[in-house]
């Protein structure tokens, strides 16, 4: 497990530099998980990411399975960008290490086009309480393991508003999506309305 994560880290620090903070939090019952945060000042924008450290340790397991393979099975973390500076976003990162327990505490399979809801605020004050999970590949390359283990993939979250949470889930994640291209909608700030979805 130790040396997964490892790799974990170094493929992270390789994709997005050195982390320039971090937590851990330990539920009851479960691993530890940490909660790296990346600040990316290049290009005049500045960009933090929240990276989560230790989901991938474990494979998500079918919930209704009766005994979980201890190798087969996805792996993945969960990597969250947001413009910097705009919300007190460090508070985030206990909410995506609950998201990041989720596969051990509620034995749901994190994939792309889910829904993960907290119930509460990202961060104080934030207009999202929950996330859609996108496609992986862009910012961080998948991370392959020796057989017979599935590579780790660097799930992006995406905030939604409890508007766009309800519409994703009678229209679907392809058609938020979509809405959110046709619109320019930056995904990456804090502050963000919801989207017009008549």
């Amino acid at each position: 497990m130790g040396e997964i994560l490892d790799q974990v880290e170094a493929r992270l620090r390789t994709a997005l530099g050195e982390p320039d903070a971090r937590a851990a939090v330990t539920f009851l019952g479960t691993d530890r998980f940490e909660v790296l945060r990346f600040l990316d000042s290049q290009g005049g924008s500045d960009v933090v990411r929240y990276a989560t450290l230790g989901m991938s340790a474990q494979p998500m397991a079918d919930p209704s399975a009766l005994l979980a393979d201890p190798a087969k099975g996805p792996r993945a973390e969960l990597v969250l960008s947001l413009r910097a500076g705009l919300a007190d976003t460090d508070q985030v990162l206990r909410p995506l290490a609950v998201l990041a327990a989720s596969p051990q505490v509620e034995g749901v399979i994190v994939a792309p086009g889910s829904s993960l809801d907290l119930g509460e605020p990202l961060w104080p004050g934030a207009p999202f309480s929950s996330v859609l999970v996108g496609e992986p590949g862009g910012l961080v390359a998948d991370l392959e393991l020796d057989a017979p283990l599935e590579p780790v993939r660097f799930l992006p979250l995406l905030p939604m508003t409890p508007n766009e949470a309800a519409w994703k889930r009678v229209r679907g994640a392809r058609e938020l999506e979509e809405r959110w291209l046709a619109r320019g909608t930056d995904l990456r700030d804090p502050l963000r309305a919801s989207v017009p979805l008549d």
